[in-house]
């Protein structure tokens, strides 16, 4: 894979995320302005990134992994707002949701693949300290990789409960005009925390030295180059 390969679709994958965070809360706003009760508000704010995903889904006939599971995650919580109907549960969706989403990390660790590292191989393989040896090829033949990838999982897993605990606590304590504001400034509070974290260990645990070919062990090479 080329330095240049996807990215497009990540950079699209990267807007929608953020689409998915932002124009909901800029929507419970307007229609609050409106006049719009607060559980209407949410409810469509709930409907809007579905809905977004749902036509990537009809156009493309496809989802990236991570991208099928944040749609996963999107329809639960739109179920759950559907099921719950009272307002403050509803602004602790995202908590709920988030929740959902911590556990299946933390369940997904000892899976076939956990999923930071479904996440981080589109983004990643072959374009940050790489001597072009595909992920696949480490991940059967280093241990050290894998569990690299199994450690930084069980990371975004504790990570996203603990971001879930805070939604759900703003929710129940604080005005119903603010959790929205203050629940979408917590998402990138929480991922950049998260990155910071996750780029330190993988610096310590030696993540990109076995990517650019250091330390392998014996029989593990990188492709041959072509001409």
């Amino acid at each position: 894979m080329t330095a240049d390969a996807g990215r497009p679709g990540n950079r699209r994958l990267l807007l929608q995320l953020v689409w998915d965070v932002a124009a909901p809360i800029v929507l419970f706003y307007v229609l609050r302005g409106l006049g719009v009760s607060a559980f209407a508000a949410l409810l469509a704010g709930a409907v809007l990134p579905v809905v977004t995903t749902g036509m990537y889904w009809l156009r493309d006939r496809r989802l990236e992994p991570m991208a099928a599971f944040m749609a996963g995650v999107m329809l639960l919580g739109l179920l759950v707002s559907l099921i719950s109907g009272g307002t403050r549960f509803m602004l602790a969706r995202d908590g709920w949701v988030t929740a959902a989403a911590g556990l299946c990390f933390l369940g997904s660790v000892w899976a076939r693949r956990p999923l930071a590292y479904l996440g981080a191989r589109p983004l990643l393989e072959g374009r940050f300290r790489s001597d072009g040896t595909p992920w696949e090829t480490l991940w059967t033949s280093e241990p050290a990789f894998r569990r690299i990838w199994r450690i930084s999982t069980a990371i975004w897993g504790v990570a996203l409960l603990a971001d879930a605990v805070a939604r759900v606590a703003m929710s129940y304590t604080l005005p119903v005009a603010v959790v929205p504001g203050l629940g979408g400034l917590l998402w990138p509070v929480t991922m950049v925390l998260l990155q910071l974290v996750n780029g330190v260990y993988y610096r310590l645990a030696g993540l990109w030295r076995l990517t650019a070919g250091e330390g392998r062990r014996e029989g593990v090479a990188a492709p041959a180059a072509r001409g």
